[in-house]
């Protein structure tokens, strides 16, 4: 009985490392899998006004500098000096380690080589040079033609910073997570050539949405991050009890809302404060940078979304 019982344990483990080891072949395969996408007509110019749209995008509603500058950016922000692009910042995460590159034109460890219509393509449909999927880490697939034209042309024109990135460092789940669930993310719809800015709720969707990605956190998302949650009613809680203030709350026109007794003046004067929290991953920063118009504009938006869902925390001071 012994004999036959080490026997079947023995091709028990057997099946099992047999197993494992086809699981990691198929792993690796799809790992080198390379996807398609269409490269967009995108040509970066050198054209002034078109720039200064871009700075102003990457420095504020796109928050580009938070993730792609330095750990100071805030404080250069404030100061009204120029955030050099240069990556580097690394996203702690269970299955790795990422790291957010160098987007300054530096030929050797930027974006220098890099043509435009591969720059767009990466931010449009999330497939890199090489064909590999990104991680949406950069919800830009929707952003008008023009605007995307005006954030690559304002990277061109930024000074090369030479700054190598160390290489996203993934555990095995990180791998199999690449291998198997991400693939690319393109645009929603229709690509607008162009979007009018004005202080309606309808270019307010557009920043909150297709720019700022405000859906992103004040929306509950499941374990691999998709939504399903009521559309701005508030974000996943915090795991830490003491760190509830920093659950992204409900921001819709709903009675069950933050913001829903504020007036406009209320509004903006909020976001002009900066930080409450330090610990806040709110870019308040760099949202601080948008125009009275463009706070307007997401601030109509806002108070017209009916999302209906659950209050969140009501706290005395705001997130």
């Amino acid at each position: 009985m012994l004999r036959k019982t080490l026997k079947v344990l023995k091709w028990t483990g057997i099946v099992i490392v047999s197993l494992f080891a086809i699981l990691l072949v198929a792993m690796e395969v799809q790992l080198r899998k390379k996807f398609d996408a269409p490269y967009p007509n995108i040509k970066a110019s050198t054209d002034s006004v078109l720039i200064e749209r871009g700075r102003q995008l990457v420095t504020g509603p796109a928050h580009c500098v938070n993730c792609h500058g330095p750990k100071n950016a805030d404080s250069l922000l404030k100061g009204g000096l120029n955030v050099p692009l240069h990556g580097g910042y690394a996203f702690e995460l269970p299955f790795g380690n990422i790291y957010a590159r160098n987007i300054t034109p530096d030929n050797e460890t930027g974006i220098g080589k890099r043509t435009d219509a591969e720059l767009a393509r990466v931010l449009r449909y999330g497939v890199h040079a090489n064909g590999r999927p990104v991680l949406d880490f950069m919800p830009f697939h929707d952003m008008s033609d023009e605007d995307l034209t005006a954030v690559i042309s304002y990277l061109r024109a930024q000074n090369p910073v030479r700054n190598k990135v160390p290489e996203n460092n993934l555990n095995i789940v990180g791998r199999a997570i690449m291998a198997f669930m991400i693939k690319p993310v393109g645009p929603s719809g229709p690509v607008p050539q162009k979007v009018e800015r004005d202080t309606s709720a309808a270019y307010g969707k557009y920043l909150v949405m297709n720019v700022a990605n405000c859906n992103g956190c004040h929306t509950v998302r499941g374990g691999m991050g998709e939504y399903i949650g009521e559309p701005l009613a508030g974000g996943n809680g915090a795991e830490d009890p003491k760190m509830v203030h920093l659950t992204p709350p409900n921001i819709s026109g709903d009675p069950a809302s933050r913001i829903r007794a504020w007036k406009q003046e209320d509004f903006i004067k909020r976001f002009r404060m900066g930080k409450a929290y330090e610990e806040s991953h709110m870019p308040w920063t760099a949202f601080a940078n948008m125009s009275d118009d463009d706070l307007k504009a997401i601030y109509n938006y806002l108070k017209s979304v009916r999302a209906g869902g659950a209050p969140t925390p009501q706290l005395t001071s705001h997130k």
